[in-house]
């Protein structure tokens, strides 16, 4: 196995996790603390952690048949800051009320999209044999 997908399969798996044990958190431990529409807040953020930590899942597989790509490395870094800015903003919003950290939120979505549309890209240039 090279190094990124080894990267890449040991973030989505901490990620899973993570994603995972915020999920139960948030039903279990919040529920009666914060409001409804900052729980469904909340839980947006998880969902989208635990979708993303498939994607990171997606680029060490990519990684394994396209060792040298760019363009994967970049889709890997994206995804991985995308889920810090767009998760963790959502999760801090809803815990705290602070709205002002909501100025991240589209940064790391954005993060997310490129990452998504930079795999593609980076599967469809490989050539095929």
């Amino acid at each position: 196995m090279n190094k990124n997908s080894q990267l890449y399969l040991f973030l989505g798996s901490i990620n899973a996790g993570l994603s995972d044990a915020l999920g139960a958190f948030g039903t279990h431990g919040l529920k009666n603390y914060i409001p409804e529409n900052m729980l469904k807040t909340y839980n947006t953020g998880v969902e989208y952690h635990f979708y993303h930590s498939l994607g990171l899942f997606s680029v060490a597989l990519a990684f394994y048949f396209l060792p040298k790509s760019k363009l994967l490395k970049w889709s890997g870094r994206l995804m991985m800051t995308g889920i810090l800015l767009f998760s963790f903003s959502l999760y801090v919003l809803s815990i705290t009320g602070i709205r002002s950290i909501g100025i991240v939120t589209p940064l790391g979505g954005t993060a997310l999209v490129t990452a998504w549309a930079l795999l593609a890209i980076a599967v469809k240039k490989s050539k095929t044999t």
